[in-house]
């Protein structure tokens, strides 16, 4: 591996470590910097602030997100239907389950909520591609209605399950409480989506 990469994985990892006991607000970048036996000013080539590091802990978990989203999306096994519920409930369950671990990870995810939006908007756009090739392979098989914009309906299918994306910070529901919810508004958004049924066709006698 790369040098660079290599000293930038650890600065990753120092920080993770450090963060998962002390919290984010307790870490400093000459105790990550330390851990890595590097000086306080070296960790600025790799990182110019604590935020950044923040950022991509957070960009390489999403990465890995993402790369499941891509699955789930191909499976051409399964119907758009179920892909579209499969992509949505699964960010809510691996984000519930990620920051229900430790406090200290919901600290970070309300830290950079709050401090980088553009971050969690570049996520939404990613995620929207996987979203809106189900939707266009639901058109394609008749499975859906015809839409004008599928980006477009893709972004107002997020706007309508953002409780779910990070439900620790919207929320303090079980995560049984909001698998029932998210359930009632997945089903609202089939519903909305589905091809209306051809009407029977009717004989009219004299």
């Amino acid at each position: 591996m790369d040098e660079k990469l290599e000293t930038r994985d650890c600065i990753l990892k120092a920080a993770m470590d450090r963060i998962l006991h002390y919290g984010y607000a307790k870490t400093t970048m000459s105790e990550i910097a330390r851990d890595c036996d590097m000086s306080a000013g070296n960790i600025y080539r790799f990182f110019s602030s604590k935020l950044d590091i923040a950022e991509a802990m957070a960009r390489k978990y999403a990465t890995e997100v993402f790369q499941n989203y891509a699955a789930i999306a191909r499976d051409q096994e399964k119907s758009a239907t179920t892909r579209i519920q499969d992509i949505i409930a699964a960010g809510m369950e691996r984000t519930y389950e990620v920051l229900n671990k430790d406090d200290k990870l919901l600290e970070l995810a309300e830290v950079l909520s709050k401090e980088r939006p553009d971050f969690a908007n570049e996520e939404l756009a990613q995620e929207r591609v996987h979203l809106v090739k189900v939707l266009e392979d639901g058109m394609a098989t008749g499975e859906f209605r015809h839409l004008d914009d599928p980006d477009f309906t893709a972004e107002i299918m997020q706007s309508a399950t953002m409780k779910f994306r990070y439900p620790q910070l919207w929320s303090h529901l079980s995560i049984e409480q909001l698998r029932r919810e998210l359930s009632g508004v997945l089903n609202l958004i089939e519903h909305s989506l589905k091809a209306p049924l051809t009407a029977p066709e009717t004989t009219i006698t004299e």
